[in-house]
């Protein structure tokens, strides 16, 4: 599908934000093994959150679907109908569930599809090798399958690739029947590590965490013999899907935007957006359960994202109208990602006569600022990427985006929200 973004001004004034794939992936990960029936209040319909729910189902546990909330009756133990995961495209997803198989003696082949066939899983495979377990496939294009069990004991892992690694191994270890010790050395996307061990309370999992001090070391110590307890939860809102909405409000509302439903219950990396955009001059405002944001152009935003990578695609899209050139550090994070983001960056926005510079040596990518010119973008099957094209579109020129569906991976209600909003949105035929 081809959809084409025309420049719009919003006439709606509130929108609610999607609920966090996040957090709900984490939050089914937990129940699939937890004693009692978890309840999941306002479930994402992401296809990551939907290839989540049957993981969880293909290593035992029973779920049923209601019309706002997911019941998830936990398994003691992994109990795998089946010999093959289902992740779909979701990098979490496999690396989370695929650790969890871990737990099992037999083999798991985790059946990978579009942008996540391509995708390495070498730090995770490293990682869970170190733990006892044999993963075969790591490289892009090979058949990927594991087969535990993890070990207990005490590990010292390098974490510099990915935090998923570390949230599959924090939901594993802990069912174990001895004690294990993770010492993780440069630790990137500190944040959601957290977001999962504050959800690991949640569920009655104890770990004992802490910093080395002005360091990207951390230590945990986690009791083995543990199981968690069914929890009873509202999934709080997406601020990496409301990054997206902030910039339409930011550069096409007639007043503000405000954007409902982000209760931050549980640390979210990309809630960030709020410090880059009051950093570059943007006018910001609480809400009870949201976010306000006013019309305006921001100064310009030099900000790190290495520990919220996925703020890279809306800030680039909100730089381009910026006063002068933006400095986004953190490029090395984007090469593993649905896209290598940072090349797709610079190439789909020179399409619309917009200069990105990436900056190896500095780990920084540029965006200096442009009129768009009216093109059409290949968002390279990348959720992220088809959003921000979208912004572009709506505060520029028009423009055509293909494969535009991809959305669905995160937030597949984001076209239709943008038109309750006011957004000019066309059908194009191939």
């Amino acid at each position: 599908m081809i959809l084409k973004v025309l420049p719009s001004t919003l006439s709606g004034d509130n929108v609610w934000a999607p609920p966090s794939k996040s957090i709900m992936q984490r939050a089914l990960a937990l129940a699939t093994f937890a004693e009692g029936t978890t309840m999941l209040r306002r479930p994402s319909e992401s296809d990551d959150c939907t290839q989540a729910m049957m993981m969880s189902a293909q290593l035992g546990a029973t779920l049923e679907l209601g019309d706002d909330a997911v019941a998830i009756h936990g398994v003691a133990r992994p109990a795998p109908r089946t010999d093959t995961l289902t992740p779909g495209e979701s990098g979490l997803g496999a690396r989370t569930f695929g650790t969890l198989a871990a737990l099992h003696n037999q083999p798991l082949a985790l059946e990978r599809e579009g942008t996540l066939a391509a995708r390495s899983f070498q730090g995770w495979a490293t990682a869970l090798r170190a733990c006892g377990a044999m993963v075969d496939g790591q490289e892009p294009g090979q058949s990927l399958s594991v087969q535990g069990p993890l070990q207990p004991g005490a590990y010292e892992l390098d974490a510099n690739g990915t935090s998923q690694v570390i949230t599959g191994l924090l939901c594993s270890l802990p069912l174990l029947e001895d004690d294990s010790k993770l010492t993780l050395h440069n630790v990137v996307s500190a944040p959601y590590m957290e977001m999962t061990l504050e959800m690991m309370e949640d569920f009655g999992l104890q770990v004992d965490a802490h910093q080395v001090e002005d360091s990207r070391t951390w230590v945990l110590n986690i009791p083995g013999h543990q199981r968690a307890k069914a929890v009873d939860m509202t999934v709080d809102g997406d601020w990496s899907g409301a990054a997206f909405l902030l910039g339409l409000g930011l550069l096409c509302a007639p007043h503000s935007l405000t954007i409902e439903g982000l209760a931050s219950s549980v640390t979210q990396a990309d809630e960030a957006i709020k410090g880059a955009l009051l950093f570059s001059g943007c006018r910001l405002a609480g809400v009870d359960d949201g976010i306000q944001v006013f019309a305006g152009k921001p100064k310009a935003f030099q900000v790190d994202l290495t520990d919220c990578p996925d703020l890279f695609p809306p800030l680039a899209a909100m730089a381009v109208f910026a006063k002068k050139p933006s400095t986004l550090k953190g490029l090395h994070r984007l090469d593993n990602k649905e896209s290598n983001r940072g090349l797709a960056i610079q190439e789909e926005w020179a399409k619309l006569g917009v200069k990105v510079e990436l900056d190896e040596t500095n780990d920084t990518l540029r965006v200096h600022p442009a009129k768009p010119q009216s093109g059409r973008i290949d968002p390279r099957g990348d959720h992220r990427m088809a959003m921000a094209a979208a912004i572009l579109g709506a505060a520029g020129a028009p423009v055509e985006i293909v494969n535009a569906e991809c959305v669905a991976k995160s937030y597949p209600a984001f076209f239709d929200d943008l038109e309750s909003l006011g957004v000019s949105i066309q059908v194009v035929a191939k």
